[in-house]
């Protein structure tokens, strides 16, 4: 694939490096999917701000953690210089989702605004409660104070416009 391809294909963290498991090259995996195993399922993985192609050897859960070995890892040094290095793999990588789902990926930077058109801010980030997903939105200065709405389709996500990137909700502005 030439260098103009890999430019034309969106990019999606999907985890990072968070360190490093006994003295063969194994690294610790933190992953973003959902399940956590996951990860394990996209191959090849794009690694680091050059987004190097990496083959995974073995991938598996390890205790509370996740652990892979790569192809061309072999000892505890070269593994430490992979440490803190972002996960990603291409877009067309990821199953297409129906109407009602959207990766998280999609809904970082939205805008959310209530129905009259007050603007709350954008998601900066997402939680995972257990219950249900959370918006983190922060409003449009840094100043301004943070809220956590809840990702629930029908109660306070009223719709999701990812073209207009815009997501319209019911919340109380002052909780």
């Amino acid at each position: 694939m030439s260098p103009e391809d890999v430019e034309k294909r969106d990019i999606v963290p999907i985890g990072h490096i968070s360190g490093v498991h006994g003295t063969r090259g194994w690294l610790k995996i933190y992953s973003l999917t959902d399940p956590r195993e996951a990860i394990f399922d996209y191959q090849p993985w794009l690694v680091g701000d050059r987004l190097e192609a990496v083959s995974i050897k073995q991938g598996k859960k390890h205790g509370k953690h996740l652990i892979a070995l790569f192809e061309k890892i072999e000892d505890r040094d070269q593994a430490e210089s992979q440490l803190n290095q972002t996960i990603a793999i291409y877009r067309d990588q990821l199953p297409e989702l129906s109407e009602e789902e959207f990766y998280w990926t999609d809904l970082v930077g939205l805008t959310v605004q209530l129905e009259d058109g007050t603007n709350l801010g954008t998601i900066r980030y997402m939680l995972a409660t257990g219950a249900n997903d959370v918006m983190v939105v922060r409003g449009v200065s840094e100043t301004e104070r943070e809220r956590l709405i809840p990702f629930v389709l029908g109660p306070y996500v009223l719709s999701v416009d990812l073209d207009k990137g815009l997501i319209v909700v019911d919340w109380d502005p002052d909780f």
